[in-house]
């Protein structure tokens, strides 16, 4: 199921289909054609991406006009910031006791 990287959100397009630059999530707003709900999106390789054809983005969160664009399946970062951060900090505080 692909989601949107901000909240988790799941996008409803149709089958075989990619979100177009000006949409957003219908929860949330979050851009979805961005560099953080893209299959390529990798914050360890070069420029954070995978593809080694496209051109920076620096905003990773806003729309941008990548050709190559596929909305990932897990959305980018999976269940949205705030669960990723509860998680890690969970993690942190369970190291710690």
């Amino acid at each position: 199921m692909k989601k949107c990287h901000a909240c988790g959100e799941p996008w409803d397009g149709a089958p075989g289909t990619q979100p177009g630059r000006e949409e957003s999530c219908v929860k949330c707003g979050a851009s979805l054609h961005c560099c953080l709900n893209c299959r390529f999106y990798e914050p360890s390789a070069h420029h954070e991406c995978r593809s080694s054809t496209t051109e920076y983005v620096r905003d990773k969160e806003s729309k941008n006009f990548c050709d190559e664009f596929e909305l990932n399946h897990k959305g980018g970062t999976g269940e949205g910031r705030e669960s990723a951060q509860g998680d890690m900090n969970q993690k942190w505080n369970d190291l710690f006791k």
